[in-house]
């Protein structure tokens, strides 16, 4: 059987993609820049970049399908230009090297970051348009905005593309702390939980492993599935967490200029001073200020997609990241420091 590539495939999302692809029978092979967290045999592992195009022509030998998971998916770096470098330009060539090849299916795993409804997009829905790069609020968003514009690009082309977009995926075994994570650890330490109220969409991260095989197998070429969940304000997901947590925790809604304010304080320091990640940026407020519930029906309909509900799951992430006490923390900057060199 000829093995599918997962690129990214160490990571939050890309290991539960390999555990569902795997439980399909299907063989795989993940590029990335370090091993699985459990090595399992059954996995072919090659060690690289997407930037380094000779790992990515020994990784895409013999390949027929491709998932594009790899990135940087936080909202800083001490090097702005490494979003762009790994979440753009890697994903360039990643799409030259598939289309030399003649892959049969290439799946790009976008976000629900760069997802907002502009005046600007014709009168299409948020899930539909292809969004403006130069709009986007700032240096994250806009790298992957411009590898979707990449990818929708590659389609036009004549590449077999399909956009896989999550919302905000949680679960077990998030190692290194992606985003939605690390917000809800953050939330967690805070007795006084100073927050924006905006609509949140969680989902199960197996359900987003499961949706992207089902836009690999039944998506329409060029067209952008929306891998959701379940969307609350954010207000009844911290109620939901203290009661879950067994801590007595107060949530305090903050005005948005005042949290993009102190935000951008926050990474001003870490730029020029700490050169540490902060606990929040400009960029992740004004995504948040910006967030609508963005409509999952085009997945359920065309693909079959069915989420389960996100209580059980963010019952599970919340007694995951208890036991796992300050761990998190620490796993989160190994992981940062590994991304800042590689995709």
């Amino acid at each position: 059987m000829t093995p599918v590539l997962v690129t990214g495939g160490s990571g939050f999302i890309g290991q539960h993609l390999v555990a569902a692809l795997q439980s399909r029978g299907q063989r795989v092979r993940v590029l990335d820049v370090r091993p699985p967290t459990a090595l399992n045999p059954d996995i072919e592992y090659v060690q690289g970049s997407v930037l380094d195009g000779t790992a990515v022509e020994r990784a895409l030998t013999g390949i027929e399908r491709v998932y594009h998971l790899a990135g940087l998916p936080g909202m800083w770096v001490a090097n702005k230009r490494d979003f762009l470098e790994v979440n753009c330009h890697g994903t360039e060539v990643m799409l030259d090297a598939a289309q030399r090849r003649g892959v049969a299916r290439f799946l790009h795993c976008s976000t629900e970051s760069i997802l907002f409804p502009y005046s600007d997009l014709k009168g299409l829905p948020a899930e539909e348009a292809l969004q403006p790069a130069e709009a986007m609020p700032g240096a994250y968003t806009r790298s992957k905005a411009l590898a979707e514009h990449l990818a929708a690009k590659a389609a036009a082309a004549g590449l077999p593309v399909v956009i896989g977009t999550p919302t905000m995926p949680i679960g077990q075994s998030d190692h290194n702390l992606t985003p939605p994570t690390a917000m809800l650890w953050r939330f967690l330490q805070q007795k006084l939980q100073l927050h924006i109220n905006f609509p949140v969409n969680l989902v199960d991260v197996r359900d987003v492993a499961t949706g992207l095989v089902l836009a690999m197998e039944r998506g329409r070429i060029g067209q952008r599935y929306i891998l959701g969940g379940e969307c609350m304000p954010l207000r009844q997901i911290l109620r939901m967490m203290s009661v879950m947590s067994g801590r007595r925790q107060l949530p305090v809604p903050v005005p948005g200029k005042i949290a993009e304010l102190s935000a951008s304080m926050l990474e001003f320091f870490a730029d020029h001073i700490t050169h540490r990640t902060p606990d929040g940026t400009g960029e992740g407020v004004r995504i948040a200020l910006h967030a609508s519930d963005l409509s999952i029906e085009k997945a359920r309909t065309e693909l079959g997609y069915a989420p389960r509900p996100i209580e059980p799951v963010l019952r599970e992430t919340i007694a995951y990241l208890l036991a796992r006490g300050d761990k998190p923390a620490s796993a989160a900057l190994e992981h940062r420091a590994l991304s800042s060199r590689a995709g």
